[in-house]
């Protein structure tokens, strides 16, 4: 029995579909999660299957064959944490496939961790800083006031948050 394993792939800016047929063509089983969206040209409007994930492909492959998928044309880089080729668990790609086939709309988002720091990028708060709390209401945004201990939070949609660095301590909750 093989094994098997699922890794994220890194593209070049734009080449996912062209990274996708070199993998077919080289029969290396891969999955690219695709959405229908509308895209406006000068002169008309057309639907077109663009990528879930910029710049992302799966691939499952022996662990000991990644050498195959390094020298695709238009691979980046195979993404590792800790200087180990990161692995995708079956389920989640399964759930992908699942939420792309309901027939929904799904959309891809920001990976907000409690901690995180964050900008407002659209909506009344534009421009605020904050941390990124979860409390069972949603997804909340902290702005601390250091000198005086205190905080302030509000409730807010993360379709509005662009990922700033990463804030070190514990969230303020």
């Amino acid at each position: 029995m093989s094994d098997l394993t699922w890794i994220a792939v890194y593209t070049k800016p734009r080449h996912e579909k062209k990274v996708k047929d070199e993998f077919d063509q080289r029969d290396i089983e891969s999955y690219l999660p695709l959405i229908r969206q509308k895209r406006r040209w000068s002169d008309r409007m057309k639907w077109v299957d663009m990528p879930l994930f910029r710049s992302y492909i799966f691939s499952r492959i022996e662990l000991k064959n990644s050498i195959y998928v390094l020298q695709t044309p238009g691979v980046h880089h195979i993404v590792k944490i800790g200087g180990v080729i990161a692995r995708v668990r079956e389920e989640q790609i399964q759930a992908v496939k699942i939420m792309l086939e309901g027939g929904d709309d799904p959309e891809a988002e920001d990976y907000f961790s409690v901690g995180d720091e964050a900008e407002v990028i659209g909506g009344p708060l534009r421009g605020l800083k904050g941390m990124v709390i979860r409390k069972s209401s949603g997804d909340r945004l902290v702005v601390r006031i250091d000198a005086i201990q205190h905080a302030i939070s509000v409730q807010i949609d993360r379709r509005f948050l662009r990922k700033g660095k990463s804030v070190s301590g514990t969230p303020v909750l």
